[in-house]
Formats: C-alpha cells, sequence, structure tokens
C-alpha cells in the first residue's frame, strides 16, 4: 500500500475511529492519542496487511488494541458522568437519552454496538476486530439491544421504543 492509498483511507476512516474509541476511552485527548498511535502502528506494520480490502477492519482493530493498552498503562475506567458525545465534534445533534444508555452498558457490549450500528461492520467482521466468535458477537448485539431497549423504555414514561 502506497503513502497515498494509506493517507487517504485514514482521512476517509478517521470519525470511524474516533467513535470506537471513544466507546472504550474517557477522554477527547486519550481518544486522539490512541488513533494517533494506531494510525503510526498500522502505517509501520502496513507490509503485514494480506488484502487491502481489509484494511478498514484491521485498522479499527489496532485502534481497539491501542485503546485497551491505553486503559491498561493508565488503569483508565469508563464512568458514565464523564462521557460527553460518542461522535467528532460535528455540530450535529446528540440523543442524549440514547447516548447516556448507551454508555452505560459494559464495555464489551458497548463496543459490538457501535462497531455494528454506528459504524456499520458485519457481525464477522467485528468478530475479527474484537476476536471472539461470530456467535458471541450475535449475543453481545441481542443483549445490548435488550438492556438499551430497557433502559430507553424506563425513561420513556410507558412509550414504545423500537431498537431493531
Amino acid at each position: 500500500m502506497d503513502k497515498q492509498t494509506f493517507s487517504e483511507q485514514v482521512l476517509a476512516m478517521g470519525d470511524s475511529l474516533y467513535r470506537v474509541a471513544r466507546t472504550i476511552l474517557r477522554s477527547p485527548a486519550d481518544c486522539e492519542d490512541a488513533v494517533q498511535e494506531a494510525v503510526a502502528k498500522a502505517w509501520e506494520k502496513r507490509g503485514t496487511l494480506r488484502e487491502e480490502r481489509y484494511f478498514r477492519t484491521w485498522l479499527t482493530r489496532i485502534v481497539i488494541n491501542e485503546c485497551y493498552a491505553l486503559c491498561r498503562r493508565r488503569e483508565d475506567t469508563v464512568p458514565l458522568d464523564s462521557c460527553t458525545d460518542l461522535r467528532a465534534p460535528t455540530g450535529e445533534p446528540v440523543d442524549t437519552e440514547l447516548r447516556d444508555a448507551l454508555m452505560a452498558l459494559p464495555v464489551k457490549l458497548r463496543v459490538a454496538m457501535v462497531l455494528y450500528y454506528v459504524e456499520g461492520y458485519s457481525v464477522g467482521e467485528i468478530a475479527g476486530m474484537t476476536r471472539v466468535p461470530a456467535g458471541t458477537v450475535k449475543s453481545r448485539l441481542s443483549r445490548g439491544r435488550k438492556l438499551l431497549r430497557e433502559a430507553l423504555s424506563d425513561t420513556d414514561q410507558g412509550g414504545t421504543v423500537w431498537i431493531s
């Protein structure tokens, strides 16, 4: 992969990588550090990528690994009250109830939900990124939907919340 192609693909994935990092890390600065470090590692290891069509999955996995490494180095946790937004600052309105309910999920469920519903990865791709069987990803998605449905229906005052 040449420098131009690498740069273009990384720039196209910038917001996505940030959102993935935000599901794991508490501070925006830590997210930016993790993404930057992951991109640097990906550049150094680009020769190990077997097929360019898997670049997005490969780089996302590196970001996830870097986030967990940063957590281990800083003994970081994700407290709900310090989370602000899953999206990079774009000025888009944020559904705070949904964001808060999502951020309250256990990190394994939250990562699966964001990768699938926000970033659009397939179950197979998520299984590869998180290094768990596809069935585990499906059960995490199912459990995450159930917990979100419960959390949002509690705040909805009896209204119906549809999460497919």
